[in-house]
C-alpha cells in the first residue's frame, strides 16, 4: 500500500504530461473585417475645447465661443444652450468661417460675423 500511492501519482503525472498543454481554439464565428481592421490607419481623435470665452459685440449681442485645441476651429453660439455653429480655417491663425458664421482673432478682441452679417468687433 505504501508503494501504490507514489506509483499512482507518477502515473497521473505521466498521463498529464502526454497531453498537449496548448488548448485548441476553434473559431466558429470569424470576424469578416479582421483583415481590414488590422490594416486600418490609426484613428485620430477630434480636437478638444481649449478655451471657452464669452464676447459682447458692438450690437450688444453676447456670443459664446469655444476655441478648439487644433487652433484651426471653433464653435460659436448666441445662447449657451444653442447648438454650436462650427467654423474652421485652412491653416492656424487664419480667419475661421462656416455655417454662415465667421471669427477672426483669438484674444480679448475679435471680429465675429453672425449668420452671414458683416463682422463686428467683440470684446471678452
Amino acid at each position: 500500500m505504501k508503494h501504490t500511492l507514489p506509483l499512482a501519482a507518477v502515473a497521473a503525472l505521466l498521463t498529464l504530461a502526454a497531453c498537449d498543454s496548448k488548448p485548441e481554439v476553434l473559431d466558429t464565428n470569424p470576424d469578416p473585417m479582421a483583415t481590414e481592421l488590422a490594416n486600418a490607419p490609426p484613428v485620430e481623435l477630434p480636437p478638444s475645447v481649449k478655451s471657452s470665452v464669452s464676447y459682447r459685440c458692438k450690437d450688444n449681442r453676447v456670443v459664446y465661443v469655444d476655441f478648439m485645441s487644433d487652433d484651426k476651429s471653433a464653435n460659436l453660439r448666441l445662447q449657451r444652450t444653442d447648438l454650436p455653429a462650427h467654423v474652421t480655417a485652412e491653416t492656424e491663425g487664419e480667419a475661421m468661417s462656416g455655417n454662415g458664421w465667421s471669427i477672426s482673432g483669438t484674444g480679448e478682441t475679435v471680429n465675429i460675423g453672425i449668420n452671414g452679417d458683416a463682422p463686428q468687433s467683440c470684446k471678452s
